[in-house]
């Protein structure tokens, strides 16, 4: 048995490890459902509610992918514009930092004001979650390109777009796939705060509806959900990573020294 599998093996002991000592610390402080409720509880409340939570699950998710993918849409080419003019650099990044700086809770009424409750507002706050790490890390990877490969390819007679499309982008691919983890999870964010505010159906209107009738149970069967969409996600990302810049990642199959 190789080092990467004894590692993935004892990550799972420790989840698994992690979610007996809930049940078993709530069962022992006898911790009312009100205040936490058990890890059995909540499956039970998933299995048992589930078919009702499908049609709350899809909306999440397709708003969700919706907005991720134009933020990653927005994220390159903005980055692109940064990383590879001083101009833009001093131009759009006080502004872009400025933007992340303000709390989306803040913007979620406007786009209501704007767009009306549904599905828009939810897209919109995702795309505004998730497209700054994307534009911090494109900006970066072409950051890193080295002065000198780019005189040596000047000197063969590539133009801008030249050095951009076959050196600065390729360079900026492990850079650009942390930043599709990072921004995946900021996207649900963004779908289930503005769910809880202008929506009728998603996860997040229904953790603010079983909250409101004190169903904790529900409210982290909610959180669970999320927390795996976010996960698979992440391991998407990451398999494609390893398909496409295995070559920029460090080995993990080597037993440790």
């Amino acid at each position: 048995m190789n080092y990467a599998i004894r590692r993935r093996m004892w990550s799972a002991a420790l989840i698994v490890a992690f979610f007996l000592g809930w049940e078993v610390l709530c069962l022992a402080l006898n911790v009312s459902d009100l205040v936490v409720p058990r890890p059995s509880q909540v499956m039970a409340t998933l299995v048992a509610r589930f078919p009702v939570l499908w049609p709350h699950i899809i909306q999440t998710l397709w708003t969700t992918m919706i907005g991720f993918g134009l933020g990653v849409a927005v994220g390159v080419v903005i980055g692109a514009l940064i990383g590879t003019s001083r101009v833009a650099y001093d131009t759009a990044y006080p502004l872009l930092i400025g933007f992340s700086s303000i709390p989306k809770v803040a913007v979620v009424p406007i786009f209501v004001l704007w767009f009306g409750a549904g599905p828009v507002p939810a897209v919109l706050t995702a795309l505004a979650m998730c497209f700054f790490p994307i534009v911090v890390n494109i900006a970066t990877g072409l950051a890193t390109t080295e002065p000198e490969m780019e005189d040596v390819l000047k000197s063969l007679g590539a133009g801008k777009m030249d050095l951009l499309l076959n050196v600065g982008l390729p360079r900026t691919m492990p850079f650009f796939f942390a930043s599709l983890k990072i921004a995946a999870t900021y996207a649900f964010v963004g779908t289930v705060l503005a769910e809880t505010v202008a929506s009728n159906k998603g996860i997040g209107n229904v953790m603010m509806s079983a909250s409101s009738n004190f169903d904790v149970p529900l409210v982290f069967a909610g959180l669970f959900i999320l927390a795996f969409l976010g996960v698979a996600l992440y391991v998407l990302f990451s398999v494609i990573e390893g398909r496409v810049v295995g070559w920029a990642n460090r080995r993990t199959d080597l037993s440790p020294s």
